[in-house]
């Protein structure tokens, strides 16, 4: 870790070399991540290169070289939600990692893939708080860093988020059940 901050120092003074190499370490995760809201390879692509140009034209304005992970991140999200806003698309839940968790024969991957739906009808700022946490495994101190929030106000956005994803899948399986009674 101490030789990645080296790296984030000699970057924030303008050596290319260290951003350079900052920039692959972390093009995976940030891909992954545009890739998430966009639910398409062109737009995360698109998302992807943006949140590069912004990383390499903003790294002098960052003040803790500890947190260039979580920075990249941000402006990686923050680059997704203004494309989103932009060409009115939603985040998409598509590509998330449900299918890793289970097998297909199972039947869990139908309760999988409908949670997956009713995580992409809530609103933004819950499902991006979900998304960082349950998907991506961030503290609720490091999502606040992300969305550029208080950590109460993420804790909020997580609790009625659950609350909301458990009444809306209690309606999915209630309506399967009237369906299935016919």
């Amino acid at each position: 870790m101490l030789k990645k901050e080296r790296l984030v120092k000699q970057a924030i003074k303008g050596d290319q070399h260290a951003l350079q190499l900052l920039l692959k370490e972390e093009k995976d995760r940030l891909y992954k991540m545009a890739f998430i809201y966009m639910k398409n390879e062109h737009d995360a692509l698109e998302v992807f290169q943006q949140t590069v140009l912004e990383i390499i034209e903003s790294v002098h304005q960052l003040r803790n070289p500890a947190y260039f992970s979580t920075w990249a991140t941000r402006i990686c999200i923050n680059v997704s939600l203004k494309e989103i806003r932009k060409s009115k698309k939603v985040i998409a839940m598509d590509s998330l990692p449900i299918h890793d968790v289970v097998e297909e024969n199972n039947g869990l991957m139908e309760e999988k893939l409908d949670l997956a739906t009713v995580l992409y009808e809530l609103d933004d700022k819950y499902r991006s708080a979900l998304v960082l946490r349950f998907y991506h495994d961030y503290t609720v101190s490091q999502i606040a860093d992300i969305l550029d929030c208080p950590e109460g106000t993420v804790k909020t956005n997580l609790h009625r988020g659950l609350a909301l994803l458990k009444t809306k899948m209690k309606g999915v399986y209630k309506d399967e059940r009237r369906n299935e009674s016919y």
